[in-house]
This record gives C-alpha cells, sequence and structure tokens, in this order.
C-alpha cells in the first residue's frame, strides 16, 4: 500500500496539486486554471480524476484538498471547524469524500462582536508554517485577496482577523477614477510604497488618503509608474495601523506570493520594526501533509 499524499490546493480560480511522499518531499507538483467556479456542478470528480488521476492510481494513495472546494460552491461542502483550533481538532473533522482515498480540510471560523470571520486553505499554511518553522507562538500574516492575521498559541489558532486589502486594491486600481491615472502593472517602487505607508499613519483615515493617488497625478507630483506603489502602501499601511498586537509579537512570520510578502516585510519594518519570517507555496505542502499524518 503507497504512503504517498497528493495535495491539492483547489482555489476559486485556479488549483495547485503536489505528489509528497512519506517523509513530504514534493516530488511532483503543477497549477491548472480550474478553479471552482470553472466547474459545473457535479463535476468536480470528473476534473479531479483529469488532474490528479495518474497520481492516485497507485494502491493506498489518500488525497487531501483545502481551500474552496470545501465550500458552498465546492464539491463537498466542509463546515467550519471553530477556533481555537490546532491539527488534532481540524483533522478530527476533516470531511470524506471517497473514505480512506479523498477528503477535505474544513478550514476555521470565529465571531468577532457577533460578525462571523472565516478562512478555507490559509489554515493549512499556518500548521505548514509551523511545521517548517518550529515557530508555535506568534503572529501569521498571509497576503492575499483576503488577508489574514492568525494568532498561534501553542501550536493552536486561537483567533484570526480578515481584511480585504487585496480587493480593495484591485478595485480602486481598476474600477475608480485612479485607474485613469496608475499603472496596476507597474514594478514595485519602494519609495512610493514606504510614502504611501507612512501616509497612511496621519490619522485621517482610509478614504482621505486614497485620494492623494489622484492628487498626487493631477499636479505631477509623483509619475504614473509609483502610483500604484503608493495607493498600495496607504492600503497595506491602513491594515498595520488596526494591528496593535505586532509590536507585542516576538515571532511574526508571513506566508504567501513573494510580490505581497515582500510589500508586508516592508510595511512591518517601517511602522513597527518588526522583521518578519517569509514562506511561499511549500507551507501548504507542509501543512497538507501534517494533517495527513495526524492521528
Amino acid at each position: 500500500m503507497s504512503s504517498r499524499l497528493v495535495a491539492v490546493d483547489w482555489g476559486t480560480s485556479s488549483l495547485r496539486g503536489a505528489l509528497i511522499d512519506a517523509d513530504g518531499r514534493v516530488l511532483e507538483e503543477h497549477s491548472h486554471a480550474r478553479g471552482i467556479l470553472t466547474v459545473e456542478r457535479g463535476a468536480f470528480g470528473d476534473v479531479f480524476q483529469a488532474l490528479f488521476g495518474e497520481w492516485m492510481r497507485e494502491p493506498g494513495t489518500r488525497c487531501l484538498i483545502a481551500g474552496m472546494a470545501g465550500s458552498k460552491q465546492g464539491w463537498v461542502e466542509a463546515p467550519y471547524c471553530p477556533c481555537p483550533a490546532g491539527l488534532a481538532e481540524v483533522r478530527a473533522r476533516v470531511l470524506e469524500i471517497e473514505p480512506d482515498r479523498i477528503a477535505i480540510v474544513p478550514g476555521l471560523a470565529i465571531e468577532h462582536d457577533g460578525v462571523p470571520d472565516v478562512m478555507r486553505g490559509e489554515e493549512v499554511q499556518i500548521f505548514g508554517a509551523m511545521a517548517l518553522t518550529g515557530v508555535r507562538d506568534g503572529l501569521f500574516v498571509l497576503p492575499g485577496t483576503h488577508n489574514k492575521w492568525a494568532r498561534v498559541e501553542e501550536g493552536r489558532v486561537t483567533g484570526f482577523r480578515t481584511f480585504m486589502t487585496g480587493e480593495f486594491y484591485a478595485l480602486l486600481s481598476q474600477h475608480s477614477i485612479l485607474a485613469r491615472t496608475l499603472d496596476a502593472t507597474a514594478p514595485l517602487d519602494e519609495a512610493a510604497f514606504l510614502q504611501g505607508v507612512q501616509r497612511a499613519g496621519n490619522g485621517e483615515g482610509l478614504l482621505h488618503n486614497a485620494f492623494g493617488a489622484r492628487t498626487l497625478a493631477l499636479f505631477e507630483r509623483m509619475p504614473a509608474s509609483a502610483l500604484s506603489s503608493y495607493l498600495s502602501g496607504v492600503l497595506i499601511g491602513e491594515e498595520l495601523r488596526a494591528q496593535s498586537l505586532v509590536a507585542k509579537t516576538r515571532q511574526l512570520v508571513l506566508i504567501g506570493a513573494p510580490a505581497l510578502t515582500r510589500r508586508y516585510a516592508l510595511a512591518l519594518k517601517k511602522v513597527h520594526g518588526s522583521e518578519a519570517r517569509t514562506l511561499g507555496s511549500e507551507a501548504t505542502w507542509a501543512g497538507l501533509h501534517a494533517l495527513s499524518s495526524t492521528h
């Protein structure tokens, strides 16, 4: 019987997969533009077989799927696991699609003053980051469309908050008046970005400070190639203003795409003087391997 794991991160617009051996080594990996929104209801099994059937052929191979495949719009809804939660609590709520063959990780949920907050997929990255770094107490930051700030204590996620920073950046840079003057595809301009981060700390609020990206262009105070970095800095700086725990945190871990974690590392250094460890996609594979190995 095989001890291999097929690890899948199935998101809204795309999915990634990795073939992992018993020791957690990634043997192969690939990605596809087959997020859950591209899959017709009832067709998830066929898509999975087409993409991962070859990896699953060896008897005893098991698959764990994280992300939006476990949402209401996904393959099968996997109810959220409440916080606080560690590997044991999440593993106990893994939902079997095909017993001992294919299963879905449930995600986490918490409430803030009666308003729910959720994550799907990020919990796996957090567990993977803990396995890779050995950090079991600290603040784990996961930049993306909906950024997560998660507090971890003794290896368990004790709480988290979501910020729609990435989505607000997309809306402002592509669908507002700011889109007329800035280039959303321009490379990072560190000076302009840090200027935006600093501007966010003026106490005037995001709705005022974002307009600066318009007037800086209007009065030719900043080139078009730098405006997107400035706006990104304003938004991320606003997000960091809400993070009073950062200054008190000795262990800080960033998990995500390098283009985003670089910005957060710069902003954290600027605002709080904080240094962070940084991880990428390897955190997902390590997290799914850790979940598959927990009993």
